[in-house]
């Protein structure tokens, strides 16, 4: 591998780590942004459904932007979205304005939307150069940067340190991070690999045909259970136990951070167990984890044993996403236009969740709250034998990661 192709993979893998860190350095802190806003859970759910709006924004916007300016510019444009969407944030949360904090994550959430396809396609682009794989570790790098902003956030929030410094310090690192990668990457790669996988989709038309197909629908289904998982716990880990289980605001941080580190170890370490097992046994048995996980959660008698159980929630999570999206691509025909369905699938769960859940909190609270996602959990793991008749066998899995 010669320097350039190092720096590249490198940029990657940095960028990465830096919006896993951004991501997750806003979540350790929501409850000190809505104790700082003085606003309901209801109304805090109003507030996250910036981030949701902006991502499917972003994410719509990608495919086409990355095809006509290449990867390079959209992960420079994306990092330049979430480094003003974090500062608007704290600007907002040291005012105590909603609509302002509501204004910044629908720019972060878009900032991170619209470089969703350049690092993939930045990624596979590096495999063909060096004949290894590279997209299960720069999502893990994501994974991992979430582990250290929620350790970040929990010290911080300890420390009483003030939100909107904190976030202004992580928008300065990912400025760098950005800068990096718009110095490191090659010119031309996005464009030409988005030319090439935009062939087969054929558009909004062409996503919305692969529907017909019955085992699509399904996968569909699982895929937006799984997404609505991890969203949940991204979402609103803190604040059910701050609210849940009236702990402090560092120990909900720190909940989030056990929940974090077990969405790394199994994006890491799930490869040989998709080897050994198969796409469905895989997600069969991790939509069953991620549902015992969470029922200990709902209903648990102390903190402690809901902090534990975040540990299978977050495992279970891990890999639901990434397998049942790249099961989606196992056809002949319309693969690409059927992984960018059920993605779409997927981001719809992040969409409609924060909201969804918050205002049924304002009624229940928000530990029943999550016996809609139990419930879902539970649809996916009866519906996981979907993923076992596509093009590809199950001891071939491919990993895709949002």
């Amino acid at each position: 591998m010669d320097a350039a192709t190092r720096r590249w993979r490198a940029a990657l893998f940095l960028f990465m780590l830096a919006a896993g860190t951004g991501m997750a350095s806003w979540v350790a802190r929501t409850p000190a942004v809505r104790d700082g806003l003085d606003v309901s859970t209801g109304a805090m759910g109003l507030v996250l459904f910036g981030v949701s709006t902006g991502s499917m924004a972003g994410v719509t916007a990608s495919g086409p932007f990355v095809r006509r300016y290449g990867g390079r510019t959209a992960i420079g444009v994306g990092a330049t979205l979430i480094v003003a969407g974090l500062l608007v944030v704290a600007a907002g949360t040291s005012l105590s304005l909603a609509v302002v904090v509501f204004c910044g994550l629908a720019l972060f959430g878009g900032g991170m939307g619209l470089a969703e396809v350049a690092f993939n396609i930045e990624g596979a682009a590096v495999e063909s150069v060096i004949g290894r794989p590279v997209l299960p570790v720069l999502h893990g790098c994501f994974s991992l940067g979430t582990v250290v902003g929620a350790l970040l956030g929990m010290v911080l929030t300890a420390a009483a340190f003030p939100v909107g410094w904190h976030l202004a310090a992580v928008a300065v690192l990912i400025a760098a991070a950005g800068l990096r990668a718009v110095l490191s990457l090659p010119h031309g790669t996005g464009k030409e690999a988005a030319s090439d996988h935009s062939s087969g989709q054929g558009g909004w038309r062409g996503q919305l045909r692969v529907w017909r197909d019955r085992r699509l629908a399904l996968i569909g289904v699982i895929v937006l259970a799984m997404a609505f998982a991890e969203g949940a716990a991204n979402d609103w880990l803190p604040l059910l136990m701050v609210d849940g289980y009236d702990v402090s605001a560092t120990a909900g941080s720190l909940t989030f951070l056990v929940f974090a580190s077990s969405m790394t170890l199994g994006r890491f370490a799930g490869g040989p167990f998709l080897k050994r097992f198969g796409s469905v046994q895989v997600v069969r048995i991790s939509a069953v984890l991620a549902a015992l996980g969470l029922a200990v959660v709902i209903v648990a008698p102390s903190p402690v044993m809901a902090g534990a159980a975040t540990v299978l929630w977050g495992l279970g999570a891990s890999l639901g996403f990434p397998v049942t999206v790249s099961a989606a691509g196992d056809h002949p025909h319309d693969a690409v236009a059927r992984v960018a369905a059920v993605s779409t699938a997927g981001y719809v769960a992040f969409l409609v969740g924060p909201p969804a859940l918050g205002f049924l909190a304002d009624h229940i609270g928000l530990r029943l709250t999550m016996t809609v996602v139990l419930a879902l959990l539970i649809v996916a793991s009866t519906l996981a034998g979907a993923l076992g008749a596509g093009r590809r066998t199950d001891a071939d899995p491919v990993l895709v990661t949002p």
